[in-house]
């Protein structure tokens, strides 16, 4: 495979939203609907801010729910298990990520944020179910992604092994500046599949 810069990476659609069968379901999560006071309320939460750092003021995730709907970089979005409020999902463009500069990225690779907003609901597997269902239901979205990837916080071993049993393989760890990541990846056929390097150096796009 050669690098390439990708000239035509500016011309891609905003990231596609998972498909989700049943008991799952999925929405936009919407500065003006009653998800903003919820997803305020989950990134509150002991259990999440630990992680996602993200416990802003109800005015400030409002400007952030309406940038993401505004721009083509990511969606955020609310999902549902049997019609209950389950989880805050991000489906992002890696190639407009910052994440773009840690390894062999391809132009539809696509990236997720995942975080149970109900304490009571975690450790029950959900999270694995979940993220299995958003792997299947994004590659099967945009056929011509060849992988779905990840950047958990190396501390959260929750995470970490939620994703592993969902079938998300380390590749390497990153040294973000907001923490010291591990990149994840769930890819399509088994090729698809980054090489893996203990640390990963900056690295450039990778043409399919």
């Amino acid at each position: 495979m050669t690098q390439t810069p990708d000239a035509d990476h500016e011309a891609i659609a905003a990231p596609p939203l998972p498909q989700l069968a049943p008991p799952w379901s999925i929405r936009l999560a919407r500065p003006e609907s009653e998800d903003l006071a919820r997803v305020h309320r989950w990134m509150a939460a002991g259990h999440v801010a630990a992680h996602w750092d993200q416990a802003w003021s109800t005015r400030r995730w409002h400007n952030e729910l309406a940038s993401q709907l505004a721009g083509s970089h990511s969606r955020p979005c609310v999902v549902d298990l049997d019609d209950e409020p389950l989880a805050y999902l991000e489906v992002y463009r890696v190639v407009r990520d910052p994440l773009s500069a840690h390894y062999q990225v391809r132009t539809h690779d696509l990236g997720v944020h995942i975080a149970i907003g109900e304490p009571h609901r975690c450790g029950r597997g959900l999270g694995t179910a979940l993220l299995q269902a958003t792997a299947e239901g994004l590659l099967n979205a945009e056929p011509a992604c060849t992988r779905i990837v990840a950047e958990p916080d190396d501390r959260n071993d929750a995470s970490l092994a939620a994703f592993a049993r969902a079938g998300f393989s380390t590749v390497g760890r990153l040294r973000l500046p907001h923490k010291t990541a591990v990149l994840l990846v769930r890819p399509r056929a088994d090729h698809d599949l980054p090489p893996a390097d203990r640390d990963l150096p900056p690295a450039g796009r990778e043409e399919l």
